[in-house]
């Protein structure tokens, strides 16, 4: 059986560790292509500055280029821009659209990605998104290898608004369980996908290994243990030895687990969400994760005590659990209505139960009607928890 396995060449993570950035660019040469988010480098313009004067390294910006989308056009101008520069390595810094764009931009050279949140995974991973320059979804992209430093600013993490940190903790959420459902199913794993192939034109796939079995439970242990503990220390801008672990299991553990370890009902459930219009505009990916992690225990008809350590750890740290969570506008704390119409819910059907979608990792057949009675019955465990429906 072939077996794959990625994982970034160097994870690094520390206070105050971007004054550390030009060391690494210096292993690749003095001048590095800088792509960032705007708001991401006002705040840590100062940093920036410090470490390339004390490393002798230039770090050059491409604002005019990169105004916030990952889209071909986009990627061939800072492609040609950096052959212009001489630049000699790649750096994302910010959110995801900035990490994806360093992504293809380096298409497997060497890369340096900053995060600024740890709201999602995708900073370890060897693959990016494409949308097109109206920012409509293109395709997914897949590298030789993953980014040859993943530097990790505990500072930046902990002055970030801490519901970044828990959307992470709701992306990290599903890693255990998708992983499970994949080695249960034997379903292959991105790991194994070749450079520049998709899920369509892939032939050399492989199947998850027990290292990222091991770590996709681990990062479930963790949450469990430290993701309440993590989510005050940010809220109070505090670094504590819980916090750390949670960016650590938030960015390390759960890209590992989920990149390695595969994808499943959980993921698949948050796409085809995303396709009511309340959802995607109210939530971050992690959240949306989240309940769709209910979602996939009710579908496996996951035991009790699983299913309920989930819903408790979700409402301790402020997930959502139900639909009306989904559907309430974070800005007011109102929704104006708390459930899917059928036509809504036969739309989210159709989508998560794509032929190419990953709720056929399952270690079953999943039919539409199989995804619409696990959200209805994942809303209504969720309600009767928080004892809305009294």
């Amino acid at each position: 059986m072939r077996k794959a396995f990625i994982c970034p060449t160097k994870y690094v993570q520390g206070e105050n560790e971007l004054l550390n950035l030009g060391y690494f660019v210096k292993t690749f040469g003095k001048k590095a292509l800088l792509i960032a988010d705007p708001f991401a480098l006002t705040l840590v313009k100062d940093k920036l500055e410090e470490t390339q004067k004390k490393y002798g390294v230039e770090l050059i910006g491409c604002g005019d280029i990169f105004k916030g989308e990952c889209s071909r056009n986009v990627v061939a101008k800072l492609q040609e821009f950096a052959k212009a520069n001489k630049c000699s390595c790649t750096i994302g810094l910010g959110g995801g659209k900035a990490i994806d764009t360093s992504k293809c931009v380096a298409a497997g050279n060497p890369l340096i990605i900053c995060p600024t949140i740890a709201a999602t995974d995708a900073p370890t991973s060897h693959s990016a998104v494409l949308y097109t320059d109206d920012h409509e979804f293109d395709d997914y992209a897949y590298f030789r290898q993953s980014p040859s430093v993943v530097l990790i600013d505990l500072n930046v993490i902990a002055n970030a608004p801490a519901r970044f940190l828990v959307s992470g903790m709701g992306d990290a959420l599903s890693t255990y369980f998708e992983a499970r459902a994949n080695v249960r199913s034997v379903s292959n794993v991105n790991a194994g996908l070749p450079c520049g192939a998709n899920r369509k034109k892939g032939t050399l796939l492989g199947y998850g290994t027990h290292t990222a079995a091991a770590l996709a439970e681990l990062c479930y242990k963790n949450l469990i243990s430290d993701g309440y503990k993590a989510k005050v220390a940010c809220e109070n801008n505090a670094i504590t030895p819980a916090f750390e672990k949670i960016v650590e299991t938030n960015i390390l553990l759960s890209g590992l687990g989920f990149e390695s370890g595969g994808l499943a009902g959980a993921h698949a459930m948050h796409d085809g969400l995303t396709v009511v219009h309340d959802i995607h505009l109210n939530n971050f990916h992690g959240e949306v994760v989240a309940f769709g992690t209910i979602c996939q225990l009710v579908l496996e008809n996951s035991p009790e005590e699983e299913l309920y350590e989930v819903l408790d750890f979700c409402d301790t740290v402020g997930l959502p659990v139900c639909l009306e969570d989904l559907m309430t506008d974070k800005k007011t704390g109102k929704a104006e209505r708390i459930s899917l119409t059928e036509e809504e819910l036969k739309a989210v059907a159709a989508k998560t139960c794509i032929p190419d979608e990953s709720i056929h990792n399952m270690p079953f057949p999943v039919t539409e009607e199989m995804v619409i009675a696990a959200i209805k019955t994942a809303d209504k465990l969720g309600r009767a928890y928080k004892g809305l429906d009294d």
